[in-house]
């Protein structure tokens, strides 16, 4: 990738004063011409860089402008380098480890990362979700729509989208892109894509950046609370934070929270079996218990034999 190699030749540039095309060219396995075409490029986006002929020539960046590659310390370095290694856990390649060797040039001992800090960005559905990533960023990239059967709480279709970012959000990934259907730009989460498939090309929009604030695509429609038994304190800790609680003399605790949508709190209370009982909203205590009696029916004939 252009990008990747770009960042590659500047890392190279800041750790060594001076180095020849030949030399970058063999490094990150391009031509020659492809490694003048990166140099223009950086000098176009602001880089100084400066180039001399002859037999002690070479690229370096020019004198007064070079950053102090203290600037980075071996901590930053390492961190850098392991979010870099977490994307490979979504890829499927081995596309940022090359990069890290790269980025790490004359430094060896900042390959590993930081060994302390694991990521890995995949699912339990890896297998499913790696060659989405793939097709999806390739798209991206060389400018093409992606077509797929999209399954969501609002019913099945199929949709074609202009695809402008992969994002990873709420433990998942999403693309963001412009709908043919919605006439609009569009959040798709890609574990609920099927049949996924590159068409034609098309001519890129201004592209907003997506507002993902949790008020925005989960604005709260019901404030509920529901009295929790003590042993599912963890799941309150855990999903809402220690300040979601309280404690009650009985021992129980006291939840206070807000629901995007009903099926969100029915759902979320009977999660809990016989450990939790919602207190409020008063309208939702007889949807909990039509729900609860539907599960009891169903289940009523298996009891009925035994």
């Amino acid at each position: 990738m252009k990008l990747d190699r770009m960042i590659g030749i500047l890392s190279v540039l800041l750790q060594k004063e001076k180095v020849t095309a030949p030399y970058l060219a063999e490094k990150f396995e391009v031509s020659r011409r492809t490694i003048n075409r990166d140099i223009d490029a950086l000098c176009m986006a602001g880089i100084p860089l400066v180039t001399e002929p002859g037999a002690n020539g070479g690229v370096s960046i020019m004198d007064g402008y070079k950053i102090d590659r203290t600037l980075l310390s071996t901590s930053d370095m390492q961190a850098i380098l392991a979010g870099l290694r977490s994307l490979d856990s979504v890829s499927g390649t081995k596309r940022y480890a090359q990069l890290m060797e790269k980025l790490s040039a004359g430094a060896s001992n900042l390959l590993a990362g930081d060994t302390h800090i694991l990521i890995d960005l995949s699912s339990w559905y890896k297998d499913l979700l790696s060659p989405k990533i793939e097709l999806i960023h390739g798209a991206i990239l060389s400018g093409h729509k992606v077509s797929f059967s999209y399954f969501s709480p609002k019913g099945d279709s199929e949709r074609t989208v202009e695809p402008y970012d992969l994002l990873f959000q709420w433990a998942g990934w999403y693309l963001w892109g412009w709908c043919e259907m919605r006439k609009d730009f569009r959040l798709f989460k890609l574990g609920r894509m099927t049949d996924l498939s590159v068409g034609g090309g098309f001519e890129k929009r201004v592209v907003p950046f997506p507002d993902l604030s949790a008020a925005r695509l989960f604005p709260c429609k019901y404030q509920v609370k529901a009295r929790v038994a003590p042993e599912y304190k963890w799941r309150l800790v855990e999903d809402y934070g220690p300040d979601s609680f309280s404690a009650e003399p009985d021992g129980s605790l006291l939840f206070s929270g807000g629901f995007a949508d009903k099926v969100s709190v029915i759902t979320w209370i009977i999660s809990f079996g016989a450990g939790a009982e919602l207190l409020e909203p008063e309208e939702l205590r007889a949807d909990v218990r039509a729900f609860a009696e539907g599960i009891r029916r169903k289940y009523e004939k298996d009891f009925a034999d035994n």
